[in-house]
């Protein structure tokens, strides 16, 4: 999904609210007055703590968000209990993909990483609104591309890069999506979205802040110096952020 921090070279947005509550997101902040209008009205505001499930694998979807705030995975859940995450969804983001191609019953669990704020919708009124909404439509077929190339990276980093280049790349496309230095994240949470050992995700947050690029307390990281993060990675980073800015136009 889009990191906004790689975005400077698009229009600025308008800020707006809905009800008192002002967005964020950048797909709402980019539709035409007269695509807002219909939808907006439908749009509910609602909070979620962390580890809250939006979406839970395999079951029905009655609901999609736009993230306003915050940060959500995208886990892959296994039948025996085992997960691991393939994407990640802040701000410039979008809930409930599986609807644009007609399915009702989401394939992965979509779980808050960290307190999110969204605007909620009905998945059948986003069906009715997207005959009416061109701008919303091209919007959110491009994150299902991006979604797509996102989920095939990873599944050859969760494959084939060490757990601390995967750490690294993982607190990176973080950060983009919360825009900020310090990531409120467990290392508990950590083995869950690389889907290894706790132990293993110790070893490498330890290493990552011997090496000076993160400084680690219970529950929160803080990134020291994003160059050497960068440098820490795999390439799946760099080639994810590439096709993303080559699909938006963030490069440019």
């Amino acid at each position: 999904m889009t990191p906004s921090q790689h975005a400077k070279s698009r229009p600025k947005l308008t800020p707006t609210d809905i009800d008192g509550n002002q967005i964020h997101n950048e797909i709402l902040l980019s539709l035409p007055p007269n695509e807002r209008k219909p939808m907006f009205s439908e749009l509910e505001f609602v909070p979620f703590k962390t580890h809250h499930v939006l979406h839970e694998a395999r079951r029905s979807i009655r609901s999609v968000y736009f993230i306003n705030s915050g940060l959500a995975s995208v886990v892959s859940v296994l039948t025996d209990g085992r997960s691991v995450e393939v994407g990640l969804i802040g701000k410039e983001g979008f809930v409930g993909l599986a609807v644009l191609a007609g399915f009702r019953k989401s394939f992965t669990r979509v779980i808050a990483q960290a307190e999110i704020t969204a605007f909620r919708l009905d998945a059948d009124v986003l069906t009715g609104v997207l005959r009416h909404s061109p701008v919303l439509n091209r919007q959110l077929e491009r994150l299902l591309q991006i979604a797509t190339v996102e989920v095939s990276q990873l599944a050859a980093c969760n494959r084939l890069h060490q757990v601390n280049q995967r750490l690294a790349r993982w607190l990176l496309m973080s950060q983009d999506r919360m825009s900020s230095k310090s990531l409120p994240l467990t290392h508990e949470f950590l083995a869950l979205m690389l889907g290894t050992r706790r132990s293993s995700v110790s070893i490498a947050a330890g290493d990552l802040q011997d090496a000076g690029i993160i400084n680690y307390r219970r529950g929160n990281i803080v990134i020291r110096s994003r160059p050497a993060l960068e440098r820490a990675a795999c390439e799946c980073y760099q080639l994810i952020r590439q096709h993303i800015e080559e699909e938006t136009g963030a490069g440019s």
